[in-house]
């Protein structure tokens, strides 16, 4: 994208940091993803499907459909796994960018998450309510914003959480990119934390991309560990 042709940088996935851009219309993006959380404890993470479709302009409507996986103290013996969190959420765009001008993209992506089971996720229903916004500079792509996770007690507490990414394009093919990316205490015990990652693209076809990123993450309560996502794309 940094050839003769102008187009906007790759945001969104990988990333923590969503983007404001919904699918384009009549058009899906399909995530065939894992991600994880490794922390002193162990690993905690889910593997499955982000579906997006393009339901009209300037609106998406999303479904993830995960399997979560918990390996205590890294051991076999620790492993379980089981239906993870299912999430609703509809991205409906309502500010355009135009050159010339410092207006962003900017989205509103209410998003429901619906317990299947207590050892994968909240056993109370969550609704998390953010914006995300983005501003493009040729090959470069400025992203972020955030917003407010209602998650009822007594298991949980309402948090915050937000980011900041940049992104890079190598051309039609590639892209790179950084996060900063922070959450708040979603539990009376606590759980805030801050994630630093840096992201990959590449489009193997038309149809297929790999996508991937990791990071160090740190824990408020002074404990340190690291994320990761990676994922098979499809956009057809």
């Amino acid at each position: 994208m940094g050839l003769a042709a102008p187009a906007a940088a790759w945001a969104g996935p990988p990333y923590l940091t969503d983007d404001p851009e919904p699918t384009d219309p009549g058009h899906w993006e399909i995530y065939d993803y894992v991600l994880g959380l490794q922390s002193p404890d162990g690993l905690d993470g889910e593997a499955g499907f982000d579906i997006n479709y393009g339901a009209a302009k300037d609106l998406q409507l999303t479904a993830v459909l995960p399997l979560g996986y918990s390996a205590r103290n890294y051991s076999l013996q620790g492993f379980d796994a089981g239906v993870g969190t299912i999430e609703l959420a509809a991205k409906v765009k309502f500010l355009h960018q135009s050159e010339g001008s410092w207006l962003p993209d900017v989205s509103f992506f209410p998003r429901v998450f619906v317990p299947t089971t207590p050892r994968f996720g909240p056993g109370q229903m969550n609704l998390w309510l953010p914006f995300w916004a983005e501003k493009d500079f040729g090959p470069w792509s400025v992203f972020g914003g955030g917003g407010y996770q209602i998650n009822p007690p007594p298991d949980g507490r309402n948090f915050w959480q937000w980011g900041m990414a940049v992104s890079h394009s190598l051309g039609e093919r590639a892209s790179l990119g950084a996060e900063l990316w922070r959450q708040t205490d979603d539990a009376p015990t606590g759980g805030a934390f801050t994630a630093v990652n840096l992201g990959a693209t590449w489009k193997l076809t038309k149809y297929w991309s790999l996508i991937g990123s990791t990071g160090p993450t740190w824990e408020d309560a002074g404990r340190h560990g690291s994320d990761f996502y990676a994922a098979l794309k499809l956009d057809y």
